[in-house]
């Protein structure tokens, strides 16, 4: 199965746990391919057959500006193609901020349910307050997103 990892990061931190997500799918057999500032069009040509979104939230809620490109393409294009496939997130946030904790995970959820991507596990939330190895924290979550799209 083909699985492209998008990500959105402000320090870097999501973007070294969507790295760490593709050496841990691509280890379990899978076919990952982290697209870091990828086009829509970049997507299309890998043809993905699942989609992972590793984001991290801005201290206003939003998406980092290094995705937004990548979203808008998407929400603007509604391609009919990713109508079905699964899909997941990840979101990185701290959750001292109150209603605004992992903002980002959750538009990446909303988009992901307009395009039709099929949610096949909960969004994970990783909180910055409480964790200095999300990369670490994430790979539970990792091994069950293997098992749900390995069925």
């Amino acid at each position: 199965m083909k699985v492209v990892i998008i990500s959105g990061s402000v320090y870097g931190t999501a973007e070294e746990v969507a790295r760490h997500a593709e050496s841990l799918l691509k280890a379990a057999g899978l076919e990952a391919w982290h697209a870091n500032r990828a086009s829509l069009q970049d997507l299309q040509a890998f043809g993905p057959q699942a989609v992972l979104a590793v984001t991290s939230t801005t201290g206003m809620g939003e998406l980092p500006d290094n995705l937004m490109p990548l979203y808008s393409a998407l929400r603007d294009t509604l391609p009919a193609d990713w109508r079905g496939l699964p899909g997941a997130v990840i979101a990185l946030g701290d959750s001292s901020y109150g209603d605004t904790y992992c903002g980002g995970g959750e538009q990446m959820r909303e988009l992901f349910a307009e395009l039709g991507v099929q949610e096949v596990l909960p969004m994970l939330r990783l909180d910055a307050s409480e964790t200095v190895t999300p990369e670490t924290d994430a790979e539970p979550w990792l091994a069950e997103l293997v098992q749900a799209l390995s069925a």
